[in-house]
């Protein structure tokens, strides 16, 4: 048994938004395997479950906003009796150019408030797949950007990168995180330049409180 945790922001605000791609990688797999992830809304996330790559998993999206991802997390966990070493998280990192893919197990959090929660509640040994949103330009404010939509350019690739996301976390599923380091991690960077940035409505201050 598996949890398979997109980290995302809940409400219509933040669709689409780079910060909540974990969100849509399990979109992805929900899709993939006729899963529906908004099956139970049960500790505080959506749950929904079946066999993902032949293994038996439950999707999960956190509904309390990013910097309160773990709680619910821990709760699925123990009401599923699933170790932290059989969760798998996918979630934004802008230290990664877009598209880019890392998977790893254990580490720290790198300043991302989703997975300092999570490590504060259940310990750094989960598997993390990070999805590059890639660097906001020169005089973006961090919290500005990862709320921000994806460019018109970044979501012309996406349904892609999505895909192979999902492709990633089933091989972690099937052949174990280092097969799955291996076959996706070694992906050459994306090339190019910063990305199209569209303005953000909301203001810097009233987003970063729920980052």
């Amino acid at each position: 048994m598996h949890l398979i945790v997109g980290l995302g922001n809940p409400g219509r605000r933040y669709e689409r938004t780079r910060h909540n791609v974990g969100f849509l990688a399990v979109g992805e797999l929900a899709v993939r395997w006729q899963i529906d992830p908004r099956g139970r809304d049960n500790f505080g996330a959506l749950l929904g479950d079946g066999l993902v790559a032949g293994q038996r998993a439950v999707l999960v999206q956190p509904q309390g906003f990013m910097n309160a991802s773990g709680q619910p997390v821990a709760t699925a966990a123990g009401f599923y009796k699933v170790k932290p070493a059989d969760i798998v998280v996918l979630h934004d990192d802008m230290d990664l150019p877009f598209g880019a893919l890392r998977c790893k197990r254990g580490g720290g959090h790198g300043g991302h408030n989703g997975l300092r929660d999570l490590s504060r509640v259940l310990g750094p040994e989960y598997t993390r797949v990070r999805f590059g949103v890639g660097r906001p330009p020169t005089g973006w404010d961090p919290a500005d950007y990862v709320l921000g939509k994806w460019s018109t350019a970044e979501e012309q690739e996406l349904p892609a990168l999505l895909s192979l996301a999902a492709d990633a976390i089933e091989t972690i599923l099937r052949e174990g995180i280092d097969a799955a380091s291996n076959r996706f991690n070694a992906r050459p960077d994306r090339p190019g330049g910063p990305p199209e940035v569209p303005p953000v409505a909301a203001s810097a201050e009233a987003l970063r409180s729920r980052r």
